[in-house]
């Protein structure tokens, strides 16, 4: 499908000014939420697939996307209520979610407060648990933001140059990047007063989303909408580079996922399972976080196999 036929357009709810994407389509709105950092954007290859069963959309939460940039905001119930009067906005009394990464908070916080209103729940490598004191020292494990060279002091000039930097920098978001990851990016940055090209979301708004990751505690057990979880059991390979990484540090890389990652998602799994019992959880081999991309026929397949059970 042409990823040109969409509409793009605003609504303004909470007093802030949301950005949306709309393919249309008939039948059960189908709503995508972007994880961290990503706009709408990003689902330009994959939502416009469903057109033929759903109205599809797609929106940029605060601090995302062509969405307004407030300094305040970026708890659970307020990120919740922009959800809910953008649905309201739109007339939309029942919606289905489907949302990645940070997009749990959303999903779960909305199913929480709204059960009513949600149809269908689909958790796009998603459905962790980042609060726990035992995902917390998972991560302070990682070796690898250690090992990450410093953004360049001199910003980019452009777009294309900005784009070239991410990737050399972040192998895993290399492996998957494509014209949809173009496009999107162009609407992550600007251009600030002395030209140079820079992500939109400061600093004190990153600080704000990452204080609400580390403090959210899911409400999975209070989900009663059917829930579709994809798992992306990642190895670890993704985030290997072979220009900046040694090769003694690409293996303490690799034996971090094998042994402290991938345990601690087995964990997750398990805990997601135990309080959502009735959700189908599919599990992605040598996944990447971006499944949606990677592995993009699997999750179309099995999402419209779910969407479309009665």
């Amino acid at each position: 499908m042409d990823q040109s036929m969409h509409k793009s357009d605003f609504v303004t709810v909470n007093g802030i000014r949301l950005h949306y994407l709309d393919w249309a389509g008939n039948g059960p709105v189908l709503l995508f939420i972007a994880g961290m950092g990503c706009s709408a954007y990003i689902f330009s290859r994959l939502a416009p697939r469903f057109t033929d069963k759903f109205r599809v959309l797609a929106f940029d939460r605060r601090g995302h996307g062509d969405s307004d940039y407030p300094e305040s905001g970026y708890d659970p119930d307020t990120l919740v209520e922009d959800l809910r009067q953008f649905l309201d906005a739109l007339q939309i009394d029942k919606v289905i979610l489907a949302g990645h990464s940070l997009a749990y908070l959303e999903l779960t916080r909305f199913a929480a407060l709204y059960p009513e209103r949600v149809l269908k729940l689909v958790y796009l490598d998603a459905a962790y648990n980042n609060s726990s004191p035992e995902a917390k020292a998972m991560w302070e494990k990682s070796p690898v933001p250690n090992m990450i060279p410093a953004w360049p002091k001199d910003d980019p000039d452009t777009v294309e140059e900005y784009i070239t930097t991410i990737k050399r920098l972040y192998p895993a978001l290399a492996v998957v990047w494509n014209k949809v990851m173009d496009e999107q990016t162009k609407h992550t940055v600007r251009i600030n007063s002395e030209g140079k090209v820079v992500d939109k979301m400061s600093d004190a708004i990153s600080k704000a989303l990452s204080d609400t990751i580390g403090s959210y505690l899911p409400e999975y057990s209070k989900i009663r909408a059917p829930v579709l979880s994809f798992f992306a059991i990642r190895d670890g390979s993704d985030f290997l580079s072979w220009e900046y990484m040694t090769e003694e540090q690409r293996a303490q890389v690799t034996d971090f996922f094998k042994t402290v990652l991938q345990p601690h998602q087995k964990q997750d799994i398990e805990q997601f399972q135990q309080k959502v019992s009735h959700a189908k959880i599919v599990i992605i081999p040598e996944g990447n976080h971006y499944c949606f991309i990677e592995h993009q026929e699997l999750v179309y397949t099995e999402m419209m196999a779910f969407l479309l059970e009665r």
